[in-house]
């Protein structure tokens, strides 16, 4: 038996059960948004009835979107189809033809190691030393930086268990100057909040907008010429530690990345480094 309902009435179904399958919440937050825009395109028939013209037409009215985006709305069609095709909903799977669009290979953007210490040098409390050393360090995105609690920092070993894409555990580690700052700044809290870092008034978990604010503050501090964000910190420590001869494997490993692929482009962002350099000195 198929059952009638459009796509606006899957959604919390949908969300159950992909909360029961431990998607991010970020995820889920993001996919109900485009829930809600294939909606207003296709309106309320059923889902049964939606054709494969049907969501091409919708595609192709996002061209101005870049392919990272569209390919991102491409991705929760083919998910909410297939949930629907698995519960029943709808006799045939009109998203299986689906392609998502081809990206183009950047090169990821990163700071220099002047630029990352005149960063250090702008800090102006430990807070601010904590944040931009803990994120440059230990490589994490920023969205693993802000699920680290207290008790999940390994002091002895200087190390801590972050919570990666996928819901996959990796260890991570940082530098004895990141300890330095972490320790000051844990200690001259008076909160109870097991949160590694959080707000300063009224204390709780420090929001993902509110790291953002900070690296911005202290980046324009620094009178630092690229545009700085905490991403630009990861692409930084992934550089500089392929600079400095670490091994591709090892790089993969601390940067949680799923494809050795993705890995690569700091190979080939190495080696426009290396010709930056030589058009500078020679």
């Amino acid at each position: 038996m198929v059952f009638v309902i459009n796509v606006l009435e899957s959604w919390p179904r949908y969300e159950r059960d992909k909360k029961f399958l431990n998607y991010s919440p970020h995820t889920l937050k993001s996919y109900k948004i485009q829930c809600r825009l294939l909606h207003e395109f296709i309106g309320d028939m059923d889902m049964g009835e939606v054709t494969y013209e049907q969501l091409k037409d919708y595609f192709a009215e996002q061209g101005h979107l870049k392919p990272a985006s569209i390919g991102h709305r491409v991705r929760f069609v083919q998910s909410l189809f297939r949930w629907a095709i698995d519960e029943g909903y709808i006799p045939k799977n009109p998203a299986t033809k689906l392609r998502e669009p081809k990206i183009g290979l950047r090169v990821p953007k990163f700071l220099s190691e002047e630029d990352m210490e005149a960063l250090r040098e702008s800090c102006r409390c430990p807070k601010e030393h904590a944040i931009v050393e803990f994120m440059y360090t230990t490589g994490c995105r920023i969205g693993e930086v802000s699920l680290v609690d207290k008790k999940d920092i390994n002091w002895g070993n200087k190390s801590v268990i972050v919570m990666g894409k996928g819901d996959k555990e990796r260890e991570v580690y940082f530098n004895s100057k990141c300890f330095f700052w972490l320790k000051k700044y844990v200690e001259s809290r008076k909160d109870n909040d097991p949160a590694l870092f959080v707000t300063d008034r009224a204390p709780r978990r420090m929001s993902i907008a509110r790291m953002r604010e900070i690296i911005k503050a202290v980046a324009v501090r620094a009178d630092i010429e690229a545009s700085v964000y905490p991403h630009r910190l990861r692409h930084s420590y992934a550089t500089h530690l392929l600079d400095n001869g670490a091994p591709m494997e090892a790089i993969q490993q601390l940067m949680g990345h799923a494809k050795q692929e993705t890995t690569q482009l700091y190979a080939r962002l190495s080696g426009e480094r290396r010709k930056e350099l030589y058009k500078r000195y020679f």
